[in-house]
């Protein structure tokens, strides 16, 4: 019986991995990019949700995410327009060293049902490289002794140190040839100069040393990208904020020097045309101003990426997005729409019977959008509240068409901004007569 109950589960088990199995390779596909090194942040790759035969709509109900081995921050999709691009700086050489070919694996997956994808892009190589060699040698000149035969025999050596090692080769004249040569890569922005010892000693006893100090400075390449202080502002603005005014001033660094650390301002690519509609950058200073029309019920959000390039020949991006979130004024006067019953009404009708139903709405936010109705004093109906924004005007006490055969009803919508805004309208409700009074 035991051995009947194992052989069971173990069944249920092998079932459940080729269930598993079947709806995982379902969705397995593969399709193929291309794209340079050194690509600008929001590079277009390829339309993957497309090439994959994903409708747009699906990406976010699907949770459509992407996984890749190392680095997953250079590339990206858009979940709008299903399009793969560039998301940060892609140096072949770092990714794949001098390997012939070099590839970005991703796995696309998307669930609802689980599906997974292979895409593969190929990185392609540019000339961002000049020859050098494994070394760099500086020939330095070497000293001089008076003295003749050993008194005069020369050697060097170099003061400790972590950059830089001595080079010495006598030819067969015994003159020697000294180079300095490089055995650490330099960073000028961890220090600008070097500070050397070369001591030169003669064959004579005792010893005489001779010593010179060499100052090396370290010129500048372009190795530093401009950095902002954070990777994503957050602004708040009042809608309807006139143009010219100043959103916020970016501020982005470089540790370069000279030409490689100065720095242009630009909307990226990814930047919408309705964004740039509403906004402008200076391209110097950094500062981002308004210049269109700005209305919360419209639009309440944008996102605004910006990159800072340097001005080396071979630039260096930095990048940061801007949140700038509308607040709202109270800008729009509340609506009333009226949808007329039982007109006229007659002088007998009910208590409670309805006369009219009324709508309102109002398109801001907040209290700015809520709104509540009242009606004239003194007269034979009261409004009753069916649902948020919605009410009844009722009768709420006798009619008598020979005391008073019509009534002009005054409605008022008011909202709860600050100034209140409100809306007027008048129902004029008449009385129609029944055979109510005996001849006289």
């Amino acid at each position: 019986m035991v051995y009947s109950q194992r052989k069971s589960r173990g069944s249920q088990r092998l079932l459940l991995s080729l269930l598993l199995l079947v709806a995982w390779e379902s969705g397995i596909g593969q399709v193929h990019y291309s794209v340079s090194e050194e690509a600008k942040h929001g590079t277009f790759v390829g339309r993957i949700a497309q090439d994959l035969g994903l409708e747009l709509a699906e990406l976010v109900p699907r949770l459509f995410r992407i996984a890749s081995k190392g680095r997953r921050d250079l590339l990206e999709v858009n979940l709008q327009n299903g399009i793969l691009f560039v998301n940060s700086r892609i140096d072949r050489e770092d990714l794949c060293g001098r390997r012939a070919e070099c590839s970005i694996h991703l796995e696309v997956i998307v669930d609802r049902p689980l599906q997974v994808f292979h895409v593969e892009v190929e990185v392609k190589d540019i000339n961002d490289n000049p020859p050098r060699r494994a070394d760099s040698r500086f020939p330095l000149e070497g000293a001089s002794d008076m003295d003749i035969g050993r008194n005069a025999e020369l050697r060097y050596k170099l003061q400790a140190n972590e950059y830089f090692d001595l080079d010495v080769k006598t030819n067969e004249e015994e003159t020697n040839f000294l180079e300095l040569v490089l055995k650490k890569p330099v960073d000028r922005e961890e220090t600008q100069e070097h500070r050397l010892l070369l001591i030169a000693i003669d064959g004579g006893k005792p010893e005489l040393t001779g010593t010179v100090q060499l100052l090396i400075s370290v010129l500048d390449a372009n190795d530093n990208a401009p950095e902002f202080d954070k990777s994503i502002y957050n602004v708040r603005l009042l809608e309807n904020a006139p143009n010219g005014t100043l959103v916020i001033k970016l501020n982005a660094s470089d540790a370069d020097e000279g030409i490689n650390k100065e720095i242009v301002y630009l909307f990226n690519n990814l930047v919408l045309d309705n964004v740039k509609s509403k906004f402008a950058i200076n391209s110097n200073s950094g500062e981002i101003i308004v210049t269109g029309k700005l209305d919360y019920e419209d639009c309440n959000l944008y996102e605004i990426n910006i990159d800072a390039v340097d001005k080396s020949a071979f630039p260096l991006t930095g990048h940061c997005k801007v949140i700038v979130k509308l607040l709202d004024e109270n800008d729009n006067v509340p609506e009333m729409v009226i949808t007329s019953l039982s007109l006229p009404v007659q002088e007998d009708a009910p208590l409670g019977t309805v006369i009219a139903l009324i709508s309102l709405s109002d398109l801001d936010s907040g209290a700015n959008g809520q709104v509540t109705c009242s009606v004239t004093p003194d007269v034979p109906f009261k409004l009753v509240s069916t649902f948020k924004n919605y009410y009844s005007l009722v009768l709420d006490s006798d009619l008598d068409r020979e005391r008073l055969a019509n009534y002009d009803v005054v409605l008022t919508a008011r909202d709860g901004g600050s100034p209140t805004l409100s809306t007027t309208t008048s129902v004029s409700v008449e009385v129609a007569d029944v055979n109510d009074n005996a001849p006289a």
